[in-house]
């Protein structure tokens, strides 16, 4: 049983498309209209090629400048367990899989990589669980929210002038 599980999984991995993300100079992935935040470790153990170039205390900006710059400049924000390809917990898997029906860019900053990041965004939206989205500045909740909002029809109407924008440049 466990054998032929196993079977299925790696299958259904073989058969995932490749991506392929780019890098910019802040250490930010992007793909196909996602932007992802990623850290490497800062481990003294680690090897000198995989430490990051770009830290975010090199960049003289706090975690709450960081909260609050992801916030305004993203129409949609989240901060979740692992990044959006590769979620780590349920919740944060289902908040994704809502969102990505929408077709919108998605911003997402993995908040188990940095301690100091995960304290901003809960002190920054009042909430202390995760994932948390932010559509157009405003918080929004987690994936119980937007799951509600996308089965009532109120999350297609806070994001339509967003999907029109993506439309347009499509």
């Amino acid at each position: 049983m466990a054998r032929s599980l196993s079977s299925i999984v790696l299958k259904g991995i073989a058969r995932l498309p490749a991506t392929h993300l780019s890098f910019d100079v802040s250490g930010s992935m992007y793909q196909t209209g996602m932007k992802y935040s990623t850290t490497l470790s800062n481990d003294p153990d680690t090897h000198e090629d995989f430490r990051s170039a770009n830290k975010l205390g090199s960049s003289g900006l706090s975690a709450t400048d960081v909260v609050e710059q992801d916030v305004k400049e993203n129409p949609i924000m989240i901060y979740m367990k692992g990044i959006p390809d590769l979620p780590r917990c349920g919740f944060s898997s289902l908040a994704v899989r809502v969102l990505k029906e929408y077709n919108v860019p998605l911003s997402a900053r993995n908040i188990l990589e940095d301690p100091e990041l995960k304290n901003a965004v809960k002190a920054y939206s009042n909430w202390p669980t995760f994932p948390q989205i932010f559509i157009k500045g405003e918080f929004v909740g987690g994936s119980d929210i937007i799951l509600n909002m996308h089965q009532t029809g109120e999350l297609r109407e806070k994001l339509n002038d967003i999907v029109a924008i993506q439309e347009k440049s499509s």
